[in-house]
């Protein structure tokens, strides 16, 4: 087992970022997860900066969550993240789980990510990667698959959204949390008010460029309550830029 292997860091939760119940909103757990992977990566030598000299670049395909509990404001996160091996010769697999301090579950999630060409844009076979990940013998904080998702025939565009300063990377597209923040931003508040997500899923199709546009439409699945797709199309392409399903459930009064 190489040296970092499983990576931990403690975090806080910052007021900023929980809503409007008074917990963290959805897009903070990815934008944890995501600091997490990009310190890993680094102490493994397969970051962004080191990466960019092979004109090489990590790009998150798809990403599963599990919420446990909802955290608030001042709350400090044990975040844990590691790899896991790769998958049908192509897709890193990266896992996670996040605790409080005292040992409470958070979140548990898995994630799978491509290598690509910086300049042609392609995907790339993980063995040009300079250096070797390890595997951690496979060890899953969510054993679920991350297929590709089915949603409702019938799906409704309620909202639209432009990439902005805000929402771009130094990739220069749409950062990936970004694209959770639009999701929940499509959803009326009182559709969101005394409930809890309970688990998310959402797969990048295509990158989304500055000033594109992107339509989200939105479906609810007529088998499962409580249960909504959501797909992103880039206007200026007609392409699919992410899609995504999610189940809620009804908080205790």
């Amino acid at each position: 087992m190489l040296e970092h292997s499983i990576w931990q860091e403690i975090i806080e939760v910052r007021t900023y970022e929980t809503d409007f119940q008074g917990v963290w909103k959805p897009a903070a757990f990815f934008r944890a997860m995501e600091e997490a992977t990009v310190h890993h990566a680094a102490a493994l030598k397969t970051d962004y900066l080191t990466l960019q000299k092979y004109h090489l670049a990590w790009v998150l395909a798809r990403h599963k969550i599990r919420f446990i509990h909802f955290p608030k404001a001042a709350t400090r996160v044990v975040v844990k993240t590691w790899p896991k091996g790769f998958q049908q010769k192509i897709f890193g697999m990266r896992d996670y789980s996040m605790s409080t301090e005292d040992g409470q579950p958070i979140a548990l999630a898995t994630s799978a990510w491509l290598v690509i060409d910086t300049d042609s844009r392609r995907f790339v076979k993980p063995d040009q990667l300079p250096n070797q990940l390890p595997s951690n013998g496979g060890l899953s904080a969510l054993d679920e698959n991350l297929d590709k998702m089915v949603h409702p025939a019938h799906m409704q565009v309620l909202n639209t959204f432009q990439a902005r300063y805000s929402s771009l990377d130094l990739m220069g597209h749409v950062n990936n949390t970004h694209y959770v923040d639009w999701i929940f931003d499509s959803f009326p508040i009182d559709q969101i008010r005394g409930r809890r997500l309970e688990w998310l899923q959402i797969n990048f199709s295509s990158e989304v460029k500055p000033d594109e546009i992107v339509d989200v439409s939105v479906g609810e699945d007529p088998l499962q309550n409580l249960t909504y797709s959501v797909v992103g199309t880039n206007r200026n392409s007609s392409v699919i830029a992410f899609d995504a399903q999610f189940g809620l459930r009804e908080m205790p009064h």
